[in-house]
């Protein structure tokens, strides 16, 4: 396919960038500044997102829970054509992600994995603890290891142990019972 590089629909094409359907680019931001970038990009209107990963950190003296980015510098943004400046004008906002000099818009599809990598915005529906069983077929339905399928072993308060085998060998976590689905049939 090739495009006059002087006609809109090229332009289009090589920005990514719509007038009415919002899209999704990375904006590049200072160091450890991402989750302030996108507060600053949420109270000017813009959808903004920050994949996190929640790390649980022991001291001698206290434990702490801590959210980091799964992607250093990193926020996307669900923009069209007239938020492109706004967050251009965003403190902290370096520029945004090029590929070969072009804005390159990030598909949907990708921004759901990450999403399900780091466990958000996944609605999860949960069964009462009571209808899982020690020998049930379990799936899990949301965070890092999302569409495995194993054995219930035990249930420990609201976790529980699960044998998977799909990896080729058989390893035993601890999931949450929201992230879990009993198989039937």
């Amino acid at each position: 396919m090739t495009l006059n590089s002087g006609s809109p629909a090229a332009a289009n094409f090589a920005t990514g960038i719509d007038d009415s359907t919002p899209r999704w680019f990375a904006v590049y931001t200072l160091h450890k500044r991402e989750k302030l970038v996108s507060k600053r990009l949420q109270e000017k209107g813009v959808t903004a997102y920050v994949p996190l990963l929640k790390y649980t950190r022991r001291y001698t003296r206290k434990i702490k829970h801590v959210e980091l980015p799964l992607i250093n510098g990193y926020v996307f943004v669900n923009i069209t054509k007239k938020d492109y400046i706004h967050v251009l004008e965003t403190p902290d906002v370096l520029h945004y992600v090029r590929f070969n000099r072009q804005l390159v818009a990030i598909p949907d599809a990708e921004i759901h994995i990450l999403q399900r990598v780091t466990g958000e915005g996944i609605e999860v529906d949960t069964q009462a603890l009571d209808q899982f069983q020690p020998g049930d077929e379990v799936e899990i339905i949301a965070g890092n290891l999302t569409g495995l399928r194993g054995k219930l072993l035990e249930q420990q308060h609201k976790n529980f142990l699960i044998e998977l085998t799909q990896l080729g060998l058989s390893l035993r976590i601890q999931v949450n019972a929201r992230m879990l689905f009993k198989v039937t049939g």
